[in-house]
């Protein structure tokens, strides 16, 4: 019955995404909204790049916790109270190693798990080239303990816990081919008691090469006397999610395919996690590859059938799942809420939605020197510097929407000669918008540049912008507009006046295993050798996320 039910709640019919779409990201609650209103949800969930979550409950509430690579702080903690409506609660790391102090885009804190057990939150993650970690906290909002290296271990990846029923503990986890120089196997090791260190020999429990290759992102359960792994195969552009089962930790363990695309648009159903209600309802979590918006989070149902899952519409019973387009809530009652993305700077700290783009200096920002602002201290660039994606000052955060708008007003008029602030959208290809002291006053500058990641690539190259007039004040608004695709274009807006647009339109691209960012700097020239810089400040009044409305003009 139970599948029967869920086949005839799930809503796929051709064109109904489309539609639920742009009430979702029109409704309350931020720029992309899947809550309806009427006791259904539509997907995704998380609109925004939270790649290879993990979730638990815990009492009444829901936590995720997802990759966060060389973001600072690293590793995001969401709360919510029915799996559709989520709010950052908090990071796991607060700071990376030093070698993070310059940007290292795509290193980092990959593919965390998080377990509560004990009364204490875990977090399993690895540094791909160093090896699995685990920090713990009593509050999912921190603080969390400093990351202690648990196997050190270059290539390890995707790591998470199991406590068996004797007490004993392992991990299971993954390789990374860059690394390791293999992957497409998963390896189960036994843990000391405290789970801090290794306590074994390592077992390969999983060859995926001949049915399920690229065999990554393992997730450890333990239901009914078997033990399951549930691990996403094939490429996470195209591939599925794989379950596996036995009656032995160590295995040998069977394998199924469980939820794939099928006929739907939802491109790679891929790693995630198993989350069971009060009731014993099951639920998964999963991502999907967006490009440019990054991974963005799925909710499925999920029902048990011979002690197998089946997870999402399985319309043909064939015991194998596709994505659901929208479903029947799994709970009632809780309030419409989304990820952070607007600020007023009005706090005694940023809100937990930004991440700088590498360890940041406490001098480079403060709301303490003018209550009410964001001041960002212009921060000189390294003369390799070719594009705002390789430095470190910039406080970013991730794309929230299908379609936005990102507006800041900045005060840039104690900006020293040469220096410029403003707003950028940055990924392996990058664009800003900023304001600049001039000779001549301030004057808007558009830069762009091209595969910024690529070894020898172009320096970023300016754009015309407005007239190239100077402005009659520092004091004005910036403004991106993200429509479908990553189509970005830029306005200048005085106080006052009517928007101008800056340069041509940008088509934005995702970054290195991360979508798209949009954010905040402020920047100087290098200076020449045996010199010292002018070091002059940007304020920021706020940062606003909206709907973008098409029918009305930016």
């Amino acid at each position: 019955m139970r599948a029967i039910a869920l086949r005839a709640a799930a809503l796929t019919a051709a064109g109904l995404l489309a539609s639920l779409a742009v009430a979702a990201a029109s409704g309350p609650g931020g720029a992309w909204n899947p809550d309806r209103g009427d006791g259904t949800y539509v997907n995704p969930v998380l609109f925004a790049d939270y790649s290879d979550p993990d979730a638990i409950r815990v009492g009444d509430d829901f936590y995720l916790v997802s990759s966060s690579f060389a973001s600072v702080p690293g590793l995001p903690v969401l709360r919510s109270r029915d799996l559709v409506n989520w709010t950052i609660v908090g990071h796991a790391v607060p700071r990376l190693s030093p070698e993070f102090d310059t940007p290292q885009h795509g290193k980092g804190m990959w593919a965390p798990s998080l377990r509560y057990r004990a009364g204490r939150f875990w977090i399993y993650v690895a540094d791909p080239d160093r090896g699995i970690y685990v920090t713990t906290a009593t509050e999912a909002s921190g603080p969390w303990t400093p990351l202690v290296l648990v196997k050190p271990m270059p290539g390890a990846i995707d790591p998470c816990p199991l406590w068996d029923d004797d007490g004993r503990m392992f991990i299971v986890h993954a390789w990374a081919k860059s690394r390791a120089g293999f992957n497409s196997v998963l390896t189960v090791t036994p843990l000391s008691a405290d789970g801090l260190r290794v306590d074994g020999g390592d077992a390969q429990v999983f060859d995926g090469h001949a049915n399920h290759p690229t065999i990554e992102g393992p997730k450890f359960y333990r239901r009914n006397g078997w033990y399951y792994i549930f691990a996403p195969a094939g490429g996470v552009a195209t591939g599925w999610q794989t379950v596996l089962r036995s009656k032995n930790v160590l295995g040998p363990y069977e394998d199924r395919i469980v939820i794939r695309q099928g006929t739907t648009g939802v491109n790679g159903p891929h790693q995630g996690a198993w989350v069971e209600t009060k009731s014993g309802d099951s639920w998964f979590l999963h991502f999907q590859d967006r490009g440019v918006y990054g991974r963005v989070v799925h909710l499925q149902p999920m029902v048990w059938k011979d002690d197998w899952p089946v997870i999402g519409a399985d319309e043909d019973g064939d015991l194998v799942g596709e994505p659901v387009a929208a479903y029947r809530k799994p709970l009632m009652g809780a309030p419409i809420e989304a990820p952070q993305t607007s600020d007023e700077f009005e706090g005694r700290s940023i809100g937990l939605q930004w991440q700088w783009n590498a360890n940041p200096s406490p001098d480079w920002a403060s709301l303490s020197a003018r209550p009410g602002w964001l001041r960002l201290a212009s921060v000189s660039a390294p003369a390799s510097t070719r594009s705002v994606f390789d430095l470190s000052a910039v406080l970013l955060q991730k794309v929230p929407a299908e379609e936005f708008t990102a507006s800041v007003r900045i005060d840039a008029t104690r900006l020293a000669m040469g220096e410029r602030a403003g707003l950028v959208v940055l990924g392996r290809d990058t664009a800003s918008i900023a304001v600049r002291r001039s000779a001549h006053g301030f004057v808007i500058v558009r830069s762009t540049g091209k595969d910024v990641d690529a070894a020898g690539a172009d320096a970023e190259a300016p754009e015309a912008a407005g007239s190239g007039d100077a402005l009659p004040t520092g004091v004005l608004t910036l403004r991106a507009t993200f429509a479908t695709g990553g189509r970005v274009r830029f306005y200048a807006i005085p106080d006052g006046g009517k928007p101008v647009e800056a340069g041509s339109e940008f088509i934005a691209r995702p970054g290195v295993w991360v979508g798209a960012r949009v954010g905040l700097f402020a920047s100087a020239e290098a200076a020449p050798i045996g010199r010292v810089a002018a070091r002059g400040f940007a304020d920021v009044d706020w940062f606003r996320v909206e709907p973008f409305a098409k029918e009305r003009k930016p």
